[in-house]
């Protein structure tokens, strides 16, 4: 079977490489399988039985399942073991008689988590469990690494992350949580195909990484012999395409931030951009809220999302409030009396804000908001009419230039969107951009640069356009009450560990009753 003798391997991993070498020494190597016809899936099986009418005999229904064997108990003729696949678990009944000696002798020598294959007729049992009555029975391929103790599961959560496909087996909170960020996306998608979006893919590869404040991650591309960045954000292309004709796009994909990790944080995430043309932020704000409800109702049947204990209500009208309102309320502090940046900074001083000296007042502004607002915003709430200063791809306020059309929506007290009436006069865009390289001058790393590519497209011409940004991460969040990002990443990033995953942290999870 193989050199294994620099591999540090437990008895029980030794014992069940020494079965296979059985197997596949009698013919019956169970890795040469290559189909296997499954008619039905677990929960199906059990939702769709029929009990008879009193008197009457049952239906025989017959049924082809297949999955992982999760446990099991060996009774001298007869067996019960409990066949976990896509939608959950099912018992399965096997005896000798009803699939031959020779093949219950088999039976006998499976471990807990090899993957079976079972042809049988449904029936309930004694004690009211609907179940399998095994006429078949296969084994599919073997399991050669025990599962962990069955009713602990994976409970190491480094190793939840890091080993995905053990948690996905043997914990159903996880599994369920996947499958249900898969029907979010779906919604989103469904959602946006009805008010008329079309999905469209952009770069990842670029050779300026704008769009948003993050430090990108770097590298060199050897044919082109040319450094290029992993893209932080999907909106300078996506505006292109505005620029272009295609008046409603969107695309959901990876964006990539070289930044820390947290409980909120991952330096590769899920980010969904969209740009109408023809509408402004207030538009934005309509059309998140119906998104918001939409997938809400659809995905889980209620407006109603309770996270950590808290409800949120998303079939009310959601708050809107703009952010000097928002400071004033929570700290007190009433921007719109604020005339200089020296005012602005011995305010911060008085309520202990900390700033820099390349903040502008601005800044400080949003430094407020931070340290007041954010922890209070729990239900459903828009926050508009940011500062210049922080928005240097939106357009101003008609009526008030020093701030602009922007809004932030939170839950829970965090961003879970970004969005903007998009400044599309190509000259004040320059002299934002020249602003954001003096900033980075000045040793703001996440400061953007000048794209002259970009600039040109809306020197071409951009038609008034409201576009915004979701972090779809905490979306599922959210939907899923799962306490951090990792929980809601199938694969979230790790430091790397050279090592083969600990023996001892896994058991046989045979069960005899």
């Amino acid at each position: 079977m193989g050199d294994v003798q620099n591999i540090s391997l437990s008895e029980q991993e030794l014992i069940r490489r020494q079965k296979l070498e059985r197997l596949v020494a009698e013919g019956r190597d169970p890795f040469v399988k290559t189909k296997y016809d499954v008619t039905a899936h677990s929960v199906d099986v059990k939702n769709s039985y029929v009990e008879p009418a009193e008197g009457e005999e049952p239906v025989e229904v017959v049924v082809s399942v297949a999955g992982r064997m999760m446990s099991r108990r060996i009774m001298g003729k007869a067996s019960f073991c409990h066949i976990q696949d896509l939608k959950g678990t099912i018992q399965v009944y096997v005896a000798r008689d009803m699939i031959g000696e020779e093949e219950y002798a088999e039976f006998k020598k499976y471990d807990v988590g090899d993957i079976v294959g079972v042809k049988g007729v449904v029936f309930k049992t004694k004690t009211g469990e609907i179940s399998i009555r095994a006429n078949e029975f296969e084994l599919l391929s073997k399991s050669l690494c025990p599962l962990p103790e069955k009713f602990h599961g994976l409970t190491n959560v480094d190793q939840r992350y890091r080993q995905r496909y053990v948690d996905l087996i043997t914990n159903a909170e996880s599994k369920d949580t996947f499958i249900k960020r898969s029907k979010i996306i779906s919604s989103i998608r469904r959602y946006l195909d009805t008010q008329g979006f079309i999905e469209v893919e952009t770069p990842m590869l670029v050779s300026n990484a704008g769009g948003a404040a993050a430090r990108p991650f770097e590298t060199h591309f050897n044919a082109l012999d040319e450094d290029f960045k992993l893209r932080i954000s999907l909106e300078l292309y996506l505006k292109r395409l505005i620029v272009g004709g295609l008046e409603r796009v969107y695309e959901i994909g990876r964006v990539f931030r070289n930044e820390g990790l947290d409980t909120r944080h991952n330096p590769e995430f899920t980010l969904m951009e969209l740009y109408q043309a023809y509408t402004d932020y207030h538009g934005m704000m309509d059309l998140t809220e119906n998104m918001y409800r939409h997938v809400a109702q659809e995905v889980l049947g209620t407006t109603t999302i309770v996270y950590n204990g808290v409800q949120m209500d998303l079939g009310k009208p959601f708050e809107r409030i703009t952010m000097v309102d928002a400071v004033k309320k929570y700290s007190g502090v009433d921007f719109k009396q604020i005339k200089t940046l020296d005012e602005a900074r011995a305010v911060a001083r008085e309520h202990h804000v900390e700033f820099e000296d390349r903040h502008t007042k601005g800044d400080i502004l949003n430094l407020f908001f931070e340290a007041f607002v954010e922890e209070h915003l729990i239900q459903p709430t828009f926050v508009m009419d940011h500062p210049v200063e922080i928005s240097p791809l939106t357009k101003r306020k008609p009526d008030d230039p020093e701030y602009v059309e922007r809004f932030e929506m939170f839950m829970n007290g965090w961003e879970m969107c970004n969005a903007y009436s998009e400044l599309n006069d190509p000259i004040d865009q320059r002299a934002r951009f020249a602003a954001q390289e003096e900033q980075f001058a000045q040793g703001n790393e996440e400061a953007n640069h000048t794209d002259e590519d970009f600039l040109h497209a809306l020197e071409i011409g951009m038609p008034p356009t409201g576009g915004i940004g979701y972090g779809i991460d905490r979306m599922c969040m959210l939907f899923t009450d799962s306490a951090a990002i990792r929980d809601v990443l199938l694969f979230p990033t790790m430091k790397t560990v050279v090592q083969r995953p600990d023996a001892e942290d896994t058991a046989e999870s045979e069960t005899r009753e």
